[in-house]
């Protein structure tokens, strides 16, 4: 099977990597199509697979062809391609916003799978929600799945809307992760701790929390029951969060991005 990505930016490159990393192929049947002749310079070096910089020279060949451009890119990309693809294609798109309907009108395709990936991609621990149209088969979505598999986690949606809801919480969700830790890191901070102490007492709380959480099959509720003891620290804590209604508004933040997820889809 071979694979073209289009767009070597950071995501792109990360699929790259970790498709040859996972042995699920190899980079004779590796292809990336780059624009900028600076970037492609730098992607050859890396020796992941042949380098293209016009989509007449590989895109008919490729069996499995994977859209890693920005959405405000994709109008004019397709245009371009349209004259050049083959309706048997599969095409995977990561574009945020652009919905299946508009890459088929706009590139003329029918086998598309829409993901949502996020940043942990990057290091083999991503979150990755996908859906498809009604013209891929269950063996060439199994196939993009094991792909996917290769960044870390994935989780197949029936509704194309849900993948609205999937950028709202995990697309977006290392940002809401890394915008708590820096508040923690910044109370450690005033309360005398130095940088790094403070890193360290965030970072390493967040990791074995998380592993507790993995490995038990405990809920949320019942840890935070295990840590609060009746008028002590963590109570103190839980009960001035309640007061100030930091749960309420961790479920509006995302709920804001969910609106501006759909938002941007209408615009697409």
């Amino acid at each position: 099977m071979k694979i073209l990505i289009i767009g070597g930016g950071n995501m792109g490159l990360t699929y790259a990597q970790s498709f040859l990393r996972s042995h699920i192929t190899v980079k004779e049947d590796m292809m990336i199509l780059e624009k900028s002749p600076e970037k492609a310079d730098e992607l050859r070096k890396k020796d992941i697979g042949t380098v293209y910089g016009e989509p007449e020279n590989c895109i008919r060949s490729a069996d499995l062809v994977i859209l890693a451009v920005k959405p405000q890119d994709s109008e004019g990309l397709f245009q371009g391609l349209r004259p050049l693809i083959d309706p048997q294609q599969v095409f995977l798109s990561i574009m945020a916003g652009v919905r299946i309907e508009t890459i088929g009108a706009q590139l003329g395709a029918r086998k598309i799978i829409r993901a949502m990936p996020n940043l942990p991609a990057q290091i083999g621990m991503g979150m990755t929600a996908f859906t498809s149209s009604d013209e891929v088969t269950r063996i060439e979505l199994v196939m993009v799945q094991n792909l996917l598999n290769t960044t870390g986690k994935t989780v197949y949606v029936a509704q194309e809307s849900a993948i609205d809801a999937a950028t709202a919480i995990s697309g977006s969700g290392p940002a809401y992760v890394w915008y708590f830790m820096e508040a923690m890191m910044s109370a450690a901070r005033d309360m005398g701790f130095n940088q790094s102490e403070s890193e360290l007492l965030v970072s390493q709380t967040f990791r074995g929390a998380i592993e507790l959480y993995d490995k038990s099959d405990f809920s949320c509720e019942e840890w935070i029951e295990k840590v609060c003891s009746r008028g002590g620290t963590t109570e103190a804590a839980l009960r001035s969060y309640a007061e100030n209604a930091l749960r309420s508004d961790i479920i509006e933040g995302a709920n804001a991005a969910l609106n501006r997820a759909v938002e941007l889809g209408k615009k697409a």
